[in-house]
């Protein structure tokens, strides 16, 4: 370059002559015009494309190999050493290096370009990612839910066992709390949760479970086109980006609810953050969003899945896939089954029966002891068999509780101990231990005798006897009682 100014220095500013230049340089006059006709070096250029005698042919069955791995699967595409291979099989006699090359530049070519778009305040995308999370020292791969609104690029990320409708539902009641208002127009993938048939470009047949949620919520949606996620790409980057900031190393917790919490916590803090090119940080630009919300519903949205059911002869009630037991006085009973995605609770005509925590797996069964009680004490036999009794760990003076009993009183001993099992119906397991033990200790071991020590203080109290407003009861004498009078009776003969 420094060569190619001072040329063009002598010539075009000290008026030095062309001739002189090239006595003195030696360079050809051509090469002299094209140094004073341009300000710096071109480059090499490539007049016309170099020869191909052996690619060349070959060159359009390269771009009909490529062109029809769009239709398949992405794992399934051609590579550049496959087509290398099937070039070799056609009788191509040229090299690997060639044919990736030429691989390359179709590739480069026939990507798509986008145009920047412009997003406005209030309105929202939605999409699922997948992780997977160190849960109790097990490794599981999870759903998490993303909810981001690209004016301000707030997110709201939560995870969930599955995407399913449950989750849906329960994602976007906690995201419009979270953000204290509905977006106006969300944008989503054509998931089968919220869509039950595409019927063209544009035209959707929305699920019920959709439908009841934007029933709720009054905001407007839009669904991308078929395969075209990049049409709600800024969700689609938040997805990356908090699998790879909140998820990496892979999150070690107790239970969903310890890392969903974590999270929101995240979630917070990005707030903070300014974006590159934005006049503020995301937690001012987020107001603008909120201006543009609609306001939240009175009431919550109840995100739960029913289903009407009966109650089966083992007091069982089938939801998705797993069992959750009833008591058995409701076996052979309708319900109705609410699932959320964290606990089901079973009614029997609006009276909530029993209550589960949500089992996520297959052909599971969630048995609550207490539920099967009631038939033990008809069928005491079955006490050491009963499935649902199998895992139920009872504090050790209950053991012994059922030793002296059924020491004490042969056959009936197990019922009674079942007996005093069904005091769990009405108390905590807490209070019924500290009953057992002073039972234990002063020989009281009968479920009646137990249930004194349960009642409070306060309700022995309240039916003490008193004599105020009663003053012709203070003219009764009780005479005092006679034991042997008793005994006189029996040897008589009296009793029976």
């Amino acid at each position: 370059m420094e060569w190619w100014a001072a040329i063009r220095q002598r010539v075009l500013v000290e008026g030095v002559s062309q001739r002189t230049i090239l006595a003195e340089t030696g360079i050809h006059w051509q090469t002299l015009k094209k140094i004073l006709s341009m300000s710096e070096p071109p480059g090499y250029r490539l007049r016309r494309g170099r020869a191909r005698p052996k690619l060349g042919p070959y060159l359009p069955r390269i771009q009909q190999i490529i062109e029809e791995d769009r239709s398949a699967p992405a794992k399934q595409r051609h590579t550049a050493k496959r087509i290398f291979e099937r070039l070799q099989q056609e009788g191509y006699q040229g090299g690997y290096t060639q044919v990736k090359e030429a691989v390359r530049q179709i590739t480069q070519r026939s990507r798509e370009v986008f145009v920047p778009l412009t997003h406005y305040p209030g309105e929202a995308q939605v999409d699922f990612g997948f992780a997977v999370v160190k849960q109790q020292g097990r490794l599981r791969k999870l759903a998490f839910f993303v909810m981001v609104l690209p004016y301000s690029d707030s997110f709201f990320v939560q995870v969930y066992e599955r995407e399913c409708t449950e989750a849906y539902w329960e994602a976007h009641r906690r995201a419009f709390e979270y953000f204290g208002g509905v977006p106006v127009r969300i944008s989503y993938d054509n998931s089968s949760v919220l869509v039950r048939l595409i019927a063209g470009t544009r035209e959707r047949k929305l699920s019920q479970a959709f439908l009841q949620l934007k029933s709720h919520y009054l905001f407007d949606h839009r669904f991308c086109n078929v395969g075209r996620g990049n049409e709600k790409g800024v969700v689609e980057g938040v997805v990356k980006y908090a699998r790879s900031n909140f998820m990496v190393p892979i999150p070690t917790v107790r239970d969903l609810d310890e890392l969903n919490q974590q999270l929101l916590k995240a979630c917070r803090q990005d707030l903070a953050r300014k974006l590159r090119g934005q006049a503020a940080v995301k937690g001012e630009l987020l107001k603008e969003d909120q201006a543009a919300f609609r306001p939240l519903p009175r009431a919550p949205f109840c995100a739960c899945r029913k289903l009407s059911t009966v109650a089966n002869s083992l007091s069982l009630v089938r939801f998705d896939s797993n069992d959750y037991s009833v008591p058995v006085r409701y076996a052979h009973h309708p319900v109705v089954v609410k699932g959320y995605v964290e606990r089901v609770e079973i009614f029997e005509q609006h009276i909530l029966i029993a209550r589960h925590l949500r089992l996520w797996g297959k052909a599971g069964v969630s048995f609550n002891p207490l539920h099967y009680l009631a038939l033990l004490e008809h069928k005491p036999g079955a006490l050491d068999y009963a499935r649902p009794l199998k895992d139920w760990q009872l504090p050790e003076c209950f053991l012994v509780l059922r030793r002296r009993l059924e020491a004490a009183q042969d056959g009936e001993g197990t019922r009674e101990y079942i007996r005093v099992l069904r005091l769990l119906e009405q108390h905590s397991l807490a209070a019924l231990t500290w009953a057992v033990q002073q039972g234990l200790r002063c020989g009281a071991l009968s479920r009646d005798a137990l249930a004194q020590f349960l009642i409070p203080q306060e309700e022995w109290r309240q039916t003490s006897f008193r004599l105020d407003g009663r003053e012709h009861l203070r003219q009764v004498r009780v005479a005092t009682a006679d034991v042997g009078a008793y005994q006189s009776l029996l040897r008589s003969g009296g009793a029976k």
